[in-house]
């Protein structure tokens, strides 16, 4: 690291799906140095073929990295990558900044691993999608040491203008969680509400301007409607089997802090539906189908 610290920094980004592209490309826009790594080959030659730079592995991008940003699907793929059969000093002189959305007690447990190795390890999962992410406009909630995270901050505010310390580690997680959580809370609810509006035939643009002007509304509702009434759900960004993944992990969370967790369960048995539809791959308001049978009230 050069005295101008952070911003001297070389960039890895492990993971490039599509959230991990575009914050590879965000920071590469931002005039940083980045190195990217994917597990499976199509999603690695599709970010090479925008521009980014790849290695050839976990070990290479981390060895020419003074910071690593994970964007890896779960816990298991960050242990996986990182830990197994690796060497005991593999991240010495690295930061690792994990952005997924992970458990806290599993976020506590990587920072441990990160450690063991001579590492220092940051919490920042974000909330947004591509197009947050291109502008630099993603939410940003960190967990972990307070000097660590000032000395990221010129990295986080190329992705965020507004990054935040929660708290100690496993809070930024947490915090995700409860964020994903409204996600399929949000989703599964006005889905039932706007089912129920078209069984009875009720126009849809009147119920939508008087929810618009309550105290119910959210911005959510709007920018998936088209997708509710077209039963289109192509080109996610956000997949339904992703979303099933994070509420499975918040049921999981809030089963051990004790917390009535029965809503999340119907939640979670929708989005199982909606995946054995064959509809995981389409962006996550698709669990409107499981909901909603289109099939005996399809709008022409």
């Amino acid at each position: 690291m050069t005295q101008s610290g952070v911003r001297a920094m070389k960039t890895a980004v492990l993971g490039l799906g599509l959230l991990g592209s575009e914050i590879a490309l965000r920071l590469k826009r931002q005039g940083r140095e980045v190195v990217g790594w994917n597990r499976g080959s199509e999603r690695a030659e599709a970010a090479r073929k925008r521009g980014v730079m790849l290695a050839g592995s976990p070990e290479e991008a981390i060895a020419e990295a003074d910071i690593a940003c994970l964007l890896l699907s779960d816990a298991e793929a960050i242990l996986d990558t990182l830990f197994r059969g690796a060497d005991a000093d593999r991240l010495a002189g690295c930061i690792v900044v994990q952005m997924g959305t992970i458990a806290p007690r599993e976020s506590r447990d990587i920072a441990e691993h990160v450690a063991a190795q001579g590492g220092e390890y940051l919490e920042a999962p974000v909330l947004g999608s591509l197009p947050e992410a291109r502008e630099g406009n993603l939410i940003l909630m960190a967990g972990g040491d307070p000097d660590l995270f000032e000395r990221c901050l010129p990295v986080l505010k190329d992705l965020s203008r507004d990054p935040r310390l929660i708290g100690d580690l496993g809070q930024g997680a947490a915090l995700k969680l409860a964020m994903n959580q409204l996600i399929a809370g949000l989703t599964a609810t006005f889905s039932l509400s706007l089912g129920l509006v078209r069984r009875e035939n009720i126009d849809v643009e009147q119920f939508m301007t008087l929810l618009r002007s309550s105290a119910l509304y959210a911005k959510t509702f709007d920018k998936k409607l088209d997708k509710y009434l077209s039963h289109d759900y192509g080109a996610a960004n956000f997949p339904l089997k992703h979303l099933h993944k994070d509420v499975r992990l918040f049921r999981r969370v809030a089963d051990e802090n004790a917390l009535d967790t029965r809503l999340t369960a119907a939640i979670e048995s929708a989005c199982l539906q909606a995946e054995e539809q064959g509809l995981g791959d389409l962006d996550y308001s698709a669990l409107y189908e499981s909901f909603c049978d289109p099939s005996s009230n399809r709008e022409t």
